[in-house]
């Protein structure tokens, strides 16, 4: 039945809301990405202003270079790891139009719902975003303690993350933030199996960028599913 909910998400892909919601998240994305270099960059430039002098090797003038492309290198093997995530937060402020879209589409019966206020949405964007950034960066650990299991745990922990935030978001819209959680511990592992489907694609480049609204349309039709129970 996920793969039902999913097949339906992608069938919708050509839908001009999904598709909007989807430049958006990207844009948004890579404009914070530049900002955190450009924000490196500055404080590199700030500590470096004046040279270093070390002893036996004298003034270093080049520490300021070695740290700004080392910089450069930091952002992208941490955006490696993070692009995905921060994606999926930033989309996430969007994503009422990705479930109206699928409303309209699968369930035009259903009365509108009045559409999440943007500093609510702005809020709960930016609590996902930190624990995803949180969660994502403390796996970079265990991936190197055990990089064998590293794909497991980017799977497992990414499709929970994903599944219990965009199933509440979903749910959110019809039965407001305190029903939407009970129902989330009610079908926790239905929920976190769909969100390992939604996990998988994100270790394929271009691809994973569209998970997002995928994961917003099928969480919608999963949640019509299991409220209906």
């Amino acid at each position: 039945m996920i793969l039902t909910d999913f097949a339906k998400a992608v069938a919708q892909l050509s839908d001009s809301r999904f598709q909007s919601v989807l430049w958006r998240g990207i844009g948004l994305t890579v404009a914070l990405l530049v900002g955190i270099y450009a924000g490196l960059l500055w404080l590199i430039d700030a500590l470096t202003t004046d040279p270093i002098t070390l002893p036996f090797v004298g003034e270093v003038t080049w520490l300021g270079d070695l740290l700004g492309w080392g910089s450069l290198g930091l952002v992208i093997l941490l955006s490696v790891f993070l692009m995905v995530p921060v994606a999926s937060a930033i989309t996430s402020l969007f994503l009422d139009e990705v479930a109206e879209a699928v409303e309209d589409e699968h369930f035009p019966m259903l009365p509108p719902v009045p559409p999440i206020g943007f500093w609510e949405g702005l809020r709960d964007t930016v609590n996902f975003l930190g624990v995803l950034i949180s969660a994502n960066l403390l796996a970079i650990i265990l991936y190197m303690l055990l990089p064998f299991a590293a794909m497991f745990i980017f799977y497992a922990l990414n499709g929970y993350l994903l599944g219990r935030e965009y199933f509440q978001l979903a749910a959110m819209r019809r039965e407001g933030r305190e029903a939407a959680r009970a129902l989330f511990k009610q079908h926790s592992m239905t929920v976190w199996a769909a969100g390992c489907l939604m996990a998988v694609p994100l270790s394929f480049p271009i691809v994973n960028l569209v998970i997002p609204i995928l994961g917003a349309a099928t969480f919608t039709h999963l949640y019509h599913r299991l409220s209906q129970r």
